[in-house]
């Protein structure tokens, strides 16, 4: 009887084991959406009178898809193991080239989107290059390749804000709107379902997975890492370019250093993003709430009177945090799995 009675205990040891793992699991899976949803709450108690209405709302969520679109693009690379710095360069080019050829040549609307995406893929052809072809660490041709477009943008501008762009684009970014939110977040929930798609459900996202897990793995089971990595960054550039075309379409033009802010809030959104949905990868669900638990907090901070550099600090902090986690999260797994 007493075998009988400890060969009974086992397997509820076993069980609650279980149960406690996944509820770990769905705790991790799910914290940021829970502090999301508890910094809304304390707003809307602090600010009663603004934060918890449409209006905020709205603008939180229309005015934010240009931070989504840029961190979207950011993960391509991200999830291949490579970092692009010239994500907020590249974004900042292709409004300026929006601008200057619709406002200032009146070229097409149309043509001078297609003009500026191709701009993109140019650009991530280019850190491509020397990144997979050349073996430069692409850390660093990131950073040289956005200081690079950083002239060149004013360079081409000539330092000046340029507006006029065609009300056609505004009115399909920010003017018109579906359940009273501008359409540019709709456009940035669309990209993130076909970003997470492919991450997904394809065999190119797979791969992509492979490189960023171990490049030399992936190598030696036949996957061709250089093209893999090369077409991530190409990616990175046009959907960079995207988030450009946004911008400008959000300002009814572009102006020479703005888009350059968006850096440091696009690699805290990704790599807090990366500790939700799918906690210790880089994934588009993650980041889609990463982005707005940020802003919402910026904007509930800024609504109960705290000063503008409480941005700066929050984007900061929240990078260095979220790093943090990704990577006690990595060391975890690794412990466990060895």
């Amino acid at each position: 009887m007493g075998r009988a009675s400890s060969e009974l205990e086992y397997p509820q040891n076993d069980d609650v084991v279980k149960t406690k793992a996944s509820l770990s699991g769905y705790f991790e899976k799910s914290a940021l959406v829970l502090a999301w949803i508890l910094i809304c709450i304390v707003f809307s108690v602090v600010e009663p009178s603004t934060f918890p209405t449409m209006s905020n709302l709205s603008s939180v969520l229309g005015s934010q898809a240009v931070l989504l679109v840029l961190t979207l693009g950011l993960l391509i690379p991200l999830r291949a193991g490579d970092y692009d710095l010239s994500i907020a360069g590249t974004l900042t080019v292709s409004s300026m080239i929006v601008a200057i050829l619709n406002a200032q040549h009146h070229v097409p609307i149309v043509l001078t989107i297609l003009i500026a995406l191709l701009s993109g893929a140019v650009i991530g052809a280019v850190n491509a290059f020397f990144a997979v072809k050349i073996g430069i660490d692409p850390f660093i041709v990131t950073l040289g390749t956005g200081t690079v477009l950083q002239g060149v943008v004013t360079w081409i501008s000539n330092a000046q804000t340029i507006s006029g762009v065609s009300q056609g684009l505004i009115n399909v970014v920010i003017i018109d709107e579906f359940l009273k939110i501008p359409l540019e977040f709709y456009y940035g929930l669309i990209l993130c379902f076909v970003i997470w798609y492919t991450f997904e459900y394809t065999a190119w996202g797979r791969r992509l997975l492979f490189v960023g897990q171990g490049r030399e793995v992936a190598r030696l089971s036949g996957i061709r890492v250089n093209r893999v990595r090369a077409t991530s960054l190409v990616l990175s550039g046009v959907v960079s370019a995207l988030a450009g075309v946004l911008y400008a379409g959000t300002n009814g033009g572009a102006d020479p250093t703005s888009g350059f802010s968006f850096l440091l809030p696009a690699f805290a959104a990704a790599f807090l993003g990366s500790t939700a949905i799918a906690p210790g990868r880089f994934n588009p669900w993650g980041a889609l709430i990463a982005v707005y638990f940020l802003v919402t907090g910026i904007t509930g901070l800024t609504m109960a009177g705290v000063q503008t550099f409480v941005q700066d600090l929050f984007y900061g902090g929240a990078l260095i945090i979220a790093v943090a986690i990704s990577h006690l999260i990595g060391k975890r797994r690794k412990t466990g799995s060895g």
